[in-house]
């Protein structure tokens, strides 16, 4: 899902309609604020220029200037108390949007496939989730301010200095076309520079993330240096494109403040010498330059303005990509998946637990993964896989929970075709320990149970009894509460598989699938997990996938993989007296036993 390095669409905004819909009354209250600040705040040079005239008329009263304080001090205090109210209507507004934002991002990212992060990096991911989505708060927070201001004040301000004085606001205005040619032209450059920087924080996070998620390798082959320098570069790339953002800030805003100097000296210079014939009033050009004082604001909101909403823009087309992303694997229309729940409870036991039907698959740009696979698991029975890395036997195992999508027809649980089951009710079938047993950073205890509702101390247990856990449970600081670590950093090898195993174990499901979960686990403890699942597990299907032959010992069928096909099927003692591969593995690892 790469970026587009197209200009940024404003048309992005439309999927935020139902958000402004649902918040409509907390904007519209908000912008009511506004307005009312903005018109309030146009008030207070006619009270300046009306006490001007009264003190260089010569002859008022002190009652006269009070008036005109208490009217100021009245308009002051309804700026203060709109200010507030406009923030809380708007800014929370603009707050909730972006959790709710959030939140469908997350929940969205959960349903995508198992292909989408083969192709999407994590921290572009979370570049995503954070500061796209803080952009879009911007836009549609102080970015729309910045626009009523513009739109509402500046409009104001232009009719009533024309109105005042029309000769000295046509010669003060001269200037300010400039400054609206200078904001189209800013941002349509804001744009692409903005979309570079988030490109560049969107690698400098995925350096981050890649490197304390592999954060033992790194030290174990001492490469602290060359990361340092992998993220230096990456915090450079991000650096400079800010900093190309800076420049444009630092020559817009500055020439905005001058050409708004410009038009000052001009009113001085025109209304002056108007003040002077005595077409004007001096509390008249007061006025006038108070009003062109406060044409700064609207003219340098402007320019907040086209930067917010540029990169609102930008953020929102990157978090709308990911959203507009459809799960290349999802569940069938309800009718089928009723079928599904109605055929497999006919089967009454009848049908194997797993039957696979010529079944091939490719990984998009690789050559066959599988090929012509066919196998038949009856309930209840133990199948060992055996085969070398990269022969295909993870693959075989994703394609029973729908990982990955086999060829429809191939693969069928309990009589019925995986893609014809709903997913959630097929994987609730299964329970499986992956080959990387990702612990998350939570308690033993958490990492055990969080597949159920509520974890109860005896199903802990017992799970942790049937993979030999509990005996290491005396020697952790905090027994069940001890935490983990991300990812599991704090346990050995043996005690992430044996935690993984516990977690599978403890659901109960009708099969269970252990891909090579007892690689780091020692031979002893191997088989009491293997003796242990056995009597726990009678009746239920259970998958041992592995590199060892004494992990498939109690298996009633082991198939060998090569290269993507089954070349080998039977039981252990067979393979064992047929020469092929099983033999030839048995036989060497029977060998690396007795030299130890």
């Amino acid at each position: 899902m790469p970026s587009s390095r197209k200009e940024s669409s404003l048309g992005e905004y439309r999927s935020l309609l139902p958000y402004f819909s649902r918040y409509r009354w907390r904007y519209l209250g908000g912008l009511a604020c506004l307005v009312t600040i903005d018109a309030a705040q146009i008030v207070i040079p006619q009270l300046i220029g009306r006490a001007v005239d009264l003190i260089t008329g010569g002859s008022f009263r002190p009652r006269s200037l009070l008036f005109i304080a208490f009217w100021m001090i009245a308009v002051t205090a309804v700026i203060s108390l709109g200010r507030f109210f406009w923030r809380y209507f708007i800014h929370g507004s603009s707050q909730r949007i972006e959790t709710e934002m959030r939140e469908r991002l997350f929940d969205h990212l959960l349903t995508l496939s198992y292909d989408f992060y083969q192709k999407n990096k994590i921290g572009d991911l979370m570049a995503r989730s954070i500061s796209d989505l803080g952009a879009v708060r911007m836009s549609i927070g102080m970015g729309l301010v910045a626009f009523i201001d513009f739109v509402f004040m500046a409009t104001s301000i232009l009719v009533i200095i024309f109105i005042q004085d029309a000769r000295s606001a046509f010669f003060a205005v001269l200037p300010l076309p400039v400054v609206t040619l200078l904001i189209l032209v800013f941002g349509h450059t804001v744009a692409n520079r903005f979309l570079q920087a988030q490109e560049s924080y969107s690698r400098m996070s995925d350096t981050v993330q890649e490197t304390f998620a592999g954060i033992r390798v790194v030290k174990s082959f001492v490469k602290e240096r060359w990361f340092i320098k992998k993220f230096a570069d990456t915090n450079d790339d991000y650096r400079e494109a800010n900093m190309e953002l800076a420049k444009l800030e630092g020559f817009f805003f500055p020439l905005v403040s001058f050409l708004s100097g410009l038009a000052s000296v001009i009113l001085f210079l025109v209304g002056g010498r108007r003040v002077i014939e005595g077409a004007m009033s001096p509390g008249g050009l007061v006025a006038l330059f108070r009003y062109l004082q406060m044409l700064i604001w609207p003219l340098m909101g402007a320019g907040f303005m086209v930067n917010m909403i540029q990169r609102g823009a930008v953020g929102l087309r990157r978090v709308n990509e990911v959203l507009r992303t459809v799960p290349s694997i999802h569940s069938p229309p309800a009718s089928i998946r009723e079928n599904a729940v109605a055929a497999a409870a006919s089967s009454s036991g009848t049908a194997p637990a797993i039957e696979i039907r010529n079944l091939s698959f490719a990984y998009e740009g690789k050559g066959d993964a599988l090929s012509g696979i066919s196998l038949s698991v009856p309930r209840g029975t133990w199948l060992g896989i055996l085969g070398r890395t990269g022969s295909g036997k993870s693959t075989l195992v994703k394609s029973l929970v729908r990982m990955i999508d086999p060829p429809e027809g191939t693969v069928k649980i309990f009589s019925v075709d995986v893609r014809e089951w709903d997913l959630g009710h097929l994987r609730s079938l299964f329970a499986v320990t992956p080959q990387d047993s990702y612990l998350f950073s939570d308690s033993i205890k958490n990492n055990i149970g969080y597949g159920l509702e509520n974890p109860r101390e005896e199903p802990l247990g017992k799970a942790a009894d049937i993979s030999a856990l509990e005996r290491d449970l005396s020697n952790f600081s905090g027994g069940w509460d001890t935490l983990v670590g991300e990812r599991g950093l704090t346990l050995s090898g043996g005690q992430k598989q044996r935690v993984a195993i516990s977690r599978a174990v403890i659901l109960d499901r009708e099969i269970l699938i252990l891909d090579d979960s007892l690689s780091a686990i020692d031979a002893d403890t191997e088989k009491r997990v293997l003796s242990r699942l056995l009597a726990e597990r009678k009746g239920k299907t259970t998958i041992i996938i592995s590199h060892r032959v004494s992990s498939l010992r109690h298996a009633d069928t082991v198939v060998v993989l090569e290269e993507g096909r089954l070349v080998e099927r039977g039981s252990p003692a067979e393979l064992a007296a047929s020469g092929g591969y099983y033999a030839r593995m048995a036989a060497l690892q029977q060998l690396e036993d007795r030299d130890g």
